[in-house]
């Protein structure tokens, strides 16, 4: 499929009379695609009832007669003033009781039917006016699920439909109270109707109870889509698509992507290294102009698994934004290096936010592909420089990784629910192992915990899996390749509770967790051969064979032959050396890529993409600072 590039706009921010110039303009950049109308309810209905859609109806035919394909968003993320006049109480509740305000975006809560039923209407419009437009070459639901800490809502509304949930889930509250272990502490229901939400209680509430409520509330933000989704799969052919935020995981993304055909999200390099991610102020500092190495790429394959193979990027970076605590401007080249390192990574489409910057309200700092005042911004040149790449190689094909990580939801709810350590961190964890795989040069598919085939790859790992489902422990006891397993991997029930008998239970592997502490950041555990565990460690008994120690004489990873289990959170360069050494024993190719360097193999090229601020060479390439070069095989 070849790669194509595209940008966000909003034709309801500027004259009217300026629509076919930008259209030429973003044409002439090598622009493909537009997205529209996500934000433009009250635009499109100023008064309830009252619709104004001759404006749309003008832009859509302007942008698709200079030969773009139109986006088309349901604008249900910005919901209009009169809307809260007509439901008053569809705010989201915050954990504290406190109802939020109108006056920005993404203020509604996903349990209120009234405000589920107006969207449907909204969008059941849009999909009769414009589902056989020629023009919109795809829709877009809804905007960025959970961002702002928007999935969780504790309102009367979410509080009535938990409880209905929970009926239909347990049939019984003698069955509920069984399950959460509600003995403890005299806390069993005699009916639903006396389950409150898990906030305000005076101490920890129980883990199931709040486990529950994720669950819950993950359930609401895929209901919340469906009612989109089946509306305009009645009316339309194009393709359907969320633009997922990163580092974002209350609710189960791959469940929301079974509704649509192609998952997308919104890439912000330079804002999640200050804002979303872990690391040292040396390593913050050496690529504050360019994003840490592997958050984008770890996103990239992630949702790729989403889309079960087809992704896009919906926004992407292009220069300093305007909500992170310090916004610098990216380092010249990186709008290519990241638009590249995408494509690599089995990306369709790139698109960048936005076309042209505001003079006003949230986002006026936010840069763009044009100024304020109109003027090309520096990220413009580099956008039409690979718009012209892309025709000497437009059918960049994405390679089958030999190598899988898992990645799940509800263990991120479940190590959040209890984390049993102030810096135990399930994306974090999970980011350690992908971090080490990418420096290996390793290519990397991220797999969800239900898969049933692993056939294709040579090693996966699966840290800190909450519960391994009965389909992959299936394919695991017959998988051929090795196994990495853990810390913390099936040691929980669905319900919260300590597995017994004690986990991982894995097949044929006589090792069992009787007991586990977490590591404060000023101390580890040594390593019999070098390194140390951080963070997180577990009491393993059994007869199953050591194949590394601690140093004072305790497991640390135990094994099965192809299967191991991991008892600890290794440091960053001991979990390294173990996926080399492992890697080695499986025959294949591995090297130690300098600092900032990575590898991404393609059907036809490989791609290695330098997020150093200085020049790098590997295998005989001289690869620039903040530059992205290629070869074919």
């Amino acid at each position: 499929m070849k790669k194509t590039l595209g940008v966000c706009y909003y034709p309801e921010h500027w004259p009217e009379e300026e629509w076919a110039d930008n259209a030429r303009r973003m044409v002439e950049a090598g622009l493909t695609w537009v997205r529209i109308g996500e934000f433009a309810w009250q635009r499109m209905e100023p008064t309830s009832g009252r619709l104004e859609l001759e404006w749309l109806d003008r832009a859509i035919d302007v942008l698709g007669a200079a030969g773009l394909k139109v986006i088309l968003g349901t604008p249900t993320a910005t919901p209009p003033r009169w809307m809260l006049d007509k439901h008053p109480d569809m705010n989201i509740v915050t954990p504290d009781g406190v109802q939020r305000k109108f006056g920005s975006r993404r203020n509604y809560c996903f349990s209120h039917m009234g405000y589920r039923q107006e969207c449907a209407r909204i969008t059941r419009i849009l999909a009769e006016r414009y589902g056989k437009n020629p023009h919109i070459a795809a829709w877009q639901t809804d905007n960025e699920y959970g961002c702002h800490d928007t999935t969780l809502s504790y309102s009367t509304h979410a509080r009535d439909g938990f409880r209905d949930w929970l009926a239909q889930k347990y049939q019984s509250t003698e069955a509920l109270n069984r399950a959460w272990g509600n003995v403890f502490w005299s806390l069993d229901y005699d009916t639903f109707d006396q389950i409150e939400l898990p906030n305000l209680t005076v101490t920890d509430p129980s883990p199931a109870h709040v486990m529950a409520f994720r669950r819950y509330s993950s359930d609401q933000v895929v209901a919340f889509n469906r009612v989109q989704t089946e509306i305009l799969r009645a009316h339309t052919d194009a393709p359907l698509i969320h633009n997922y935020m990163g580092r974002i995981t209350e609710f189960d993304h791959y469940a929301v992507g079974e509704d649509l055909d192609i998952a997308s999200w919104d890439s912000y390099p330079l804002g999640f290294l200050s804002d979303r991610l872990e690391g040292t102020p040396e390593h913050k500092a050496r690529y504050l102009r360019q994003g840490d190495p592997d958050m984008q790429a770890f996103h990239h394959d992630l949702y790729r698994s989403v889309g079960r193979g087809r992704w896009w990027i919906m926004e992407q970076q292009p220069g300093p934004v305007n909500w992170a605590p310090y916004n610098p401007a990216p380092l010249p080249g990186m709008e290519r290096l990241w638009a590249w390192e995408a494509f690599a990574h089995g990306a369709e489409t790139v698109c960048f936010f936005r076309w042209r910057q505001p003079a006003f309200a949230q986002e006026q700092m936010h840069t763009a592909l044009l100024r304020p005042d109109g003027v090309d911004a520096p990220a413009l040149a580099e956008v039409l420089q690979v718009s012209k790449e892309i025709s000497t190689i437009p059918n960049v094909g994405t390679a089958t990784a030999r190598v899988a990580l898992f990645f799940d939801y509800t263990s991120a709810w479940a190590w959040d629910v209890q984390p049993q350590g102030a810096d135990f961190d399930y994306f974090r964890l999970c980011m350690s192992h992908y971090r080490a795989l990418r420096r290996a040069g390793l290519s990397v598919d991220i797999l969800p915990a239900d898969t049933q085939n692993l056939s294709q790859y040579k090693l996966v790992l699966a840290p800190g899996l909450m519960v391994i489902p009965p389909s992959l422990m299936a394919a695991l006891t017959t998988f051929q390749g090795t196994a990495l397993i853990g810390p913390r991997s099936n040691v929980k029930t669905d319900e919260m509770s300590i597995a017994v008998p004690l986990g991982p239970n894995l097949p044929n592997l006589d090792s069992k967790v009787v007991n586990t502490e977490s590591i404060p950041p000023n101390s580890a555990i040594a390593l019999q051969n070098g390194g140390t565990i951080r963070h997180w460690f577990e009491h393993l008994e059994g007869e199953a064979p050591i194949r590394w120690s601690t140093a004072d004489g305790r497991p640390a990873i135990v094994s099965n032959g192809n299967l191991n289990y991991l008892a600890g959170w290794l440091d960053d360069e001991t979990l390294f050396q173990l996926i080399a050494e492992t890697c080695v024993d499986l025959g294949m190719e591995v090297t130690d890529l300098p600092d900032g360097l990575r590898i991404r193999d393609t059907q036809t090229h490989r791609f290695y993409v330098n997020y150093a601020p200085e020049d790098l060479e590997h295998e005989g390439l001289k690869i620039p600072a903040a530059g992205v070069v290629w070869k074919a095989f």
